[in-house]
C-alpha cells in the first residue's frame, strides 16, 4: 500500500471510529462504569455560587442528573426546578436561616416529577411558572419581561422555547444594577455542550418546529447577552433531555458561544438538522411525567410505618401479572432471584431505567432487603411510579423456585466462543458503543428493544450478555428470562473486565470501499518538522494553535509550551476549531494520529491545518530541542490561546466566574 493509500485509509478509518463515539481500547467508561455508592441517589450540594448581593446554591441528584438551586439573597429564598422530595431545599434554607418565598419552574419536566405541590403545601408558598404551560394547579403565570425580587436579586423572566412551547430562563441582576445580568438560570433550554431536545411533544407539535424555536431562542435573546453571564442549566452529563451534554455543572455565554457545538451552525436550516439529528430514544415515562407536572403532582408520604407488601406467591413469576424488580446488586441476584425478575439495581441510574423498562402503569413488585425496599419506593416517587415490596428472604421462606444466572468470566466465554457449539452473545449497549469496540462477531440488541426484539434469539441457546461494566447486562436476563428464556448468563465485569483480561476486541472500522484515487485530490494536512516547528515556536509565538492529543496523563508529564491538550473526539467533533484565522497544528505521540486527524479536519475547513511528522518521538529526539520540553508544566493563558484562535473548551474557565463557597466537592456519577 502506498503511502497516499495508508493515509486515505487512516482518515477514513478515524472518520468512522469519531462517528461511532470513538473509544480507547484500555478505557471504556461510561457512566454505568463510576461508583455506585449511596450518595448518588441523594441531592448533594454542588457548590455556592456568589454575586453582588445573591448567592446561588446549586443542587446535584446524580441518578437523574438534576441540577436544582436556590436563589438566596436577604433572608429569602427561590426555589427553582425542584425534585418531588424537597426536603435538601428546606434543610439548606433553615441552615442558612433564610425563608423559602416561592417556587419557579422553568417549564414543565419530563424526566423527574417536580415538587412544586410538596413546597406549596409545606410551605404555603406562591408557584411560578409560564402561562404557556397549561398548569392545572394555582400558579402564578409569567410572561416575557415579568420580574421577581427576591431580596437584593431580580429575576427577568425570559420565554426561550425551543426544548418545549413554555420553556423560560432566567436572568439574575443585582438590584443595584438591574440592567446587568450575572447569572441566567436555563432550564433545559441551554445546557454546558449542548440544548434541550425539542421532540419530547409527540403529535402535540414537530420536533423541527421546536428547533426553529431553539434557533431563534438563541440567535435573538440569549446570544444578545454578555460572555460573562453564568449559565446554570437543569441538567448535566448523562441527562436523557438532550444529546452530548458537558459534564460541567456551570458554564458561561461566552463559553457556551464558541464551544457549544449547537450554537456554530449560522444557518436554521443547519441548526435544526443538527438538534435532530443523533438524539437517544427518550424514555416511556417521559410523557407520563410531563403530563403529571402539568397537571400537578399528587402530595406523597414520604415517611410511611410500613411499606404496602405482597406475599410471596408463584404469581409473581408470570409476565403478564406482574412486573417485578429485584433491587440488589448483580452478584446477589446472579446467586438466587425470583423466576422472571428483573435486576434493576439501586447503586445506579435505578430511577431511569426503571422508567425506560417497566411499562406505565404495571402491575410493578420490588423485592430486595428490608432497607433497599424503603429506598426504592422513595426513589420511585421521583419517576411518578407506585410499587408494592417483597422482602427477598420471605421468597426464600416460602420455599418458592429460585432461578440462579452464575456469572461467566471473560476468559472463560472467550474459550466457549472458540468452540463450535459457542453460545449466542448479545451485547446489550447501544449500537454506537458496539460499533466502537465489541469482543467479537457478536449480536447488537440495545437494552431498551431487547424485550421487542427478543424473538430473533432462539429461547433454547445458551445465551450471554454484555455491556461495558456488567449493570446492564445483569438487567438484560431478567428481560429474556420473561420472554422464556432459561439459559441466559452475564460476563463478569463487562467489557472492562475483558479488557483488563488482555483478550483481543474488534475496534471501530470504517464501514465503506476506499474510493477510487483517479477523482479529485485528497485535501491531506500539511507538515512541519520538529526544526521548523520549534523555529516556529521561537520566533512567531501566537501566531497559531497548538493541540496535543495523546491521553491527559502523558500530556501532563511533560508537553510542548503552549500546547493545549484536547481528546481526539472532541477535535474531530466541535466545529469550534474548523473556525479561526491562525493555523491549526497537531501533535501526538509518533504522528501517525495527528497526521489522520488533521486529513479529516481539512477536509471540513479552509483554516490551515498542520500535521507534526513524527510526532514528539521525532521532537525529543533532537537533541538540541530538548530543553523546550516542560514536564509538568502549564502553558500561559497567552500561549494557549493566541488572538484570532478559535476557543474550544478548556479545562480553566477564560471567563470570570462567580467566587464558590464552600470549595467544590467532588461530583458524584450516578452509574447508569
Amino acid at each position: 500500500m502506498s503511502q497516499r493509500e495508508w493515509l486515505v485509509a487512516g482518515v477514513v478509518g478515524l472518520a468512522a471510529l469519531a462517528s461511532a463515539g470513538s473509544v480507547r481500547s484500555s478505557e471504556i467508561k461510561d457512566a454505568e462504569s463510576a461508583t455506585h455508592d449511596s450518595s448518588a441517589a441523594e441531592y448533594e450540594v454542588v457548590e455556592t455560587y456568589k454575586f453582588a448581593g445573591f448567592d446561588v446554591v446549586q443542587f446535584n441528584l446524580s441518578t437523574l442528573s438534576h441540577f436544582s438551586y436556590l436563589l438566596v439573597s436577604d433572608g429569602e429564598a427561590l426555589v427553582v426546578d425542584p425534585g418531588r422530595d424537597t426536603e435538601a431545599y428546606v434543610k439548606a434554607a433553615a441552615g442558612r436561616n433564610v425563608k423559602i418565598s416561592g417556587v419557579w419552574l422553568t417549564h414543565s419536566h419530563a424526566d423527574f416529577v417536580a415538587g412544586q405541590m410538596e413546597l406549596a403545601n409545606s410551605l404555603g408558598v406562591p408557584i411560578y411558572i409560564s402561562r404557556q404551560a397549561g398548569a392545572g394547579y394555582k400558579h402564578t403565570p409569567l410572561k416575557e419581561g415579568d420580574t421577581l425580587k427576591v431580596g437584593q436579586a431580580i429575576v427577568t423572566f425570559l420565554e426561550t422555547p425551543g426544548h418545549t412551547p413554555d420553556s423560560m430562563s432566567g436572568a439574575v441582576a443585582s438590584a443595584s444594577e438591574p440592567q446587568k445580568p450575572l447569572a441566567l438560570l436555563t432550564g433545559d433550554t441551554l445546557f454546558v455542550g449542548s440544548v434541550g431536545r425539542p421532540d419530547l411533544l409527540g403529535e402535540g407539535m414537530a420536533a423541527s418546529t421546536l428547533a426553529s424555536m431553539m434557533f431563534d431562542t438563541w440567535t435573538t435573546k440569549l446570544s444578545k447577552l454578555p460572555d460573562e453571564v453564568v449559565i446554570m442549566p437543569a441538567h448535566g452529563a448523562g441527562s436523557l433531555c438532550g444529546a452530548h451534554l458537558g459534564d460541567e455543572p456551570v458554564s458561561t455565554i461566552g463559553k457556551e458561544r464558541v464551544s457549544n457545538p449547537y450554537l456554530q451552525y449560522k444557518t436554521r436550516g443547519e441548526f435544526v438538522a443538527a438538534v435532530l439529528d443523533g438524539l437517544p430514544e427518550a424514555p416511556q415515562y417521559f410523557a407520563h411525567n410531563a403530563a403529571m407536572n402539568r397537571q400537578g403532582p399528587e402530595l406523597v408520604e414520604w415517611s410511611p410505618a410500613e411499606l404496602p407488601e405482597v406475599k410471596p406467591s408463584a404469581e409473581l413469576s408470570d409476565p403478564k401479572q406482574f412486573y417485578v424488580v429485584d433491587v440488589r446488586d448483580a452478584a446477589q441476584y446472579a446467586a438466587g432471584h425470583v423466576p422472571g425478575s428483573v435486576n434493576i439495581a439501586l447503586r445506579g441510574r435505578f430511577e431511569t431505567w426503571t422508567g425506560i423498562m417497566v411499562p406505565w402503569g404495571a402491575n410493578l413488585v420490588v423485592v430486595g432487603k428490608p432497607d433497599e425496599l424503603r429506598e426504592a419506593i422513595h426513589r420511585l416517587h421521583r419517576v411518578g411510579y407506585k410499587a408494592k415490596v417483597l422482602a427477598y428472604e420471605a421468597w426464600e421462606k416460602a420455599g418458592l423456585p429460585i432461578a440462579k444466572t452464575p456469572p461467566i468470566e471473560p476468559r472463560e466465554l472467550y474459550a466457549a466462543m472458540q468452540q463450535p457449539e459457542s453460545p449466542i452473545v448479545v451485547d446489550v449497549r447501544l449500537p454506537s458503543e458496539w460499533a466502537a469496540l465489541r469482543i467479537g462477531t457478536i449480536v447488537n440488541i440495545p437494552l431498551n428493544k431487547l424485550a421487542a426484539d427478543a424473538v430473533k434469539i432462539d429461547r433454547n441457546s445458551p445465551i450471554v450478555t454484555v455491556c461495558n461494566s456488567a449493570y446492564r447486562s445483569s438487567l438484560a436476563i431478567g428481560v429474556l428470562e420473561r420472554q422464556g428464556f432459561r439459559n441466559v448468563r452475564s460476563m463478569a465485569g463487562g467489557s472492562e473486565a475483558w479488557l483488563e483480561a488482555g483478550l483481543p476486541v474488534v475496534e471501530a472500522q470504517a464501514s465503506c470501499v476506499l474510493p477510487a484515487l483517479s477523482g479529485p485530490p485528497l485535501k491531506l494536512a500539511d507538515r512541519i518538522s520538529p526544526a521548523e516547528l520549534k523555529r516556529m515556536m521561537m520566533d512567531l509565538p501566537g501566531t497559531f494553535q497548538l493541540i496535543d492529543v495523546r491521553p491527559a496523563a502523558q500530556h501532563a508529564d511533560y508537553q510542548l509550551p503552549g500546547s493545549q491538550n484536547v481528546e481526539l473526539a472532541q477535535l474531530l467533533g466541535n466545529p469550534a476549531y474548523l473556525e479561526g484565522s491562525l493555523p491549526l497544528v497537531i501533535v501526538d505521540r509518533d504522528g501517525s494520529l495527528a497526521m489522520m486527524a488533521g486529513g479529516i479536519l481539512a477536509q471540513k475547513t479552509d483554516r490551515r491545518v498542520i500535521a507534526l511528522h513524527g510526532g514528539l518521538q521525532a521532537y525529543w529526539s533532537e537533541s538540541d530541542l530538548a530543553a523546550l520540553a516542560q514536564p509538568g508544566s502549564r502553558p500561559s493563558p497567552a500561549a494557549a490561546a493566541a488572538p484570532g484562535a478559535a476557543k474550544p473548551p478548556a479545562p480553566a474557565a477564560a471567563s470570570p466566574a462567580p467566587k464558590a463557597n464552600p470549595a467544590p466537592k467532588k461530583r458524584r456519577s450516578a452509574g447508569c
